[in-house]
């Protein structure tokens, strides 16, 4: 029975029960506890610290919905000690995980019942595919949804398998994506995602949540509002400046807000108090 954590602080034993290769640098685990159980109950926007004991511990998305009682997912690109190492590890190793950390999307409240358009680049697809995995297992509680998804080639697109033959044939849904540059093996669109968002030209009658790398995440929220969405329209996530997950080492610190605190999800509106950092 998936039960939430009783202190964030103290991490309980995870097992890697599975392996997925996504890309030629990311690898989604799926991990349970000691006991076969999922560690603790969360919700879209999540995160989670997973930890290998001497050698480090990082902040992680949670890429799985909450609608799976079973066990999470972990989708971890290889890029330094710590996810070398979890790159390196077989089914059946050992890690630490806690949490849940921080505020989630609002899935029951300003999503509910609304279109839907989930925009993503690279990595950034991990915490939306939460999101729309908890919409296609409640369906009947959201409107329509588009999912644009970019990343730099055909051999970093994450999930392919899971957007063409699983997302692409949910009812009313449509989902375009795009690599930055062609290539000789790929026949769909390429460039960047905010071009692509402009050239498709989406009404701005629906709810958008955007997850990427900052500069993509900017110049997306620079196309949204372009294109007519308000800004109490517009969500994103900062998760990438987690560190602590409780407030207290403040390398999430902006201006006045603690990403792992305050967020790392935001309303778009929200980011206007920031500094021009985030």
């Amino acid at each position: 029975m998936c039960k939430p954590s009783t202190d964030l602080l103290i991490p309980q034993v995870g097992i890697i029960t599975h392996i997925r290769q996504e890309t030629p640098d990311v690898k989604t685990f799926r991990i349970v506890t000691t006991s076969g159980a999922k560690a603790f109950s969360h919700m879209p926007g999540q995160c989670a610290m997973l930890s290998v004991p001497g050698i480090g511990e990082a902040m992680f998305s949670i890429a799985s919905s909450p609608t799976n009682t079973e066990f999470m997912e972990f989708s971890i690109k290889a890029c330094g000690t710590l996810t070398d190492h979890l790159h390196r590890l077989a089914i059946g190793s050992h890690v630490t995980i806690r949490g849940p950390y921080g505020n989630i999307f609002p899935m029951e409240d300003a999503f509910k019942g609304r279109d839907l358009l989930f925009i993503a680049g690279g990595i950034g697809l991990a915490p939306v595919r939460s999101a729309i995995k908890y919409v296609f297992d409640n369906r009947t509680n959201y409107g329509h949804v588009d999912i644009l998804y970019g990343a730099r080639s055909a051999d970093d697109l994450v999930y392919r398998h899971e957007i063409e033959e699983n997302w692409a044939s949910q009812p009313n849904t449509n989902v375009y994506i795009t690599i930055d540059r062609p290539q000789d093996d790929w026949s769909g669109h390429t460039g960047f995602v905010p071009a692509y968002f402009a050239d498709i030209g989406f009404a701005p009658d629906k709810m958008a949540l955007v997850c990427g790398p900052p500069i993509m995440i900017k110049r997306t929220l620079d196309a949204l509002l372009t294109a007519g969405f308000k800004k109490d329209q517009v969500y994103t996530t900062l998760e990438l400046r987690m560190k602590c997950g409780i407030g207290k080492c403040g390398r999430c610190n902006i201006g006045p807000k603690y990403v792992c605190k305050d967020g790392p999800v935001f309303r778009c509106d929200e980011l206007d108090a920031l500094p021009d950092e985030y």
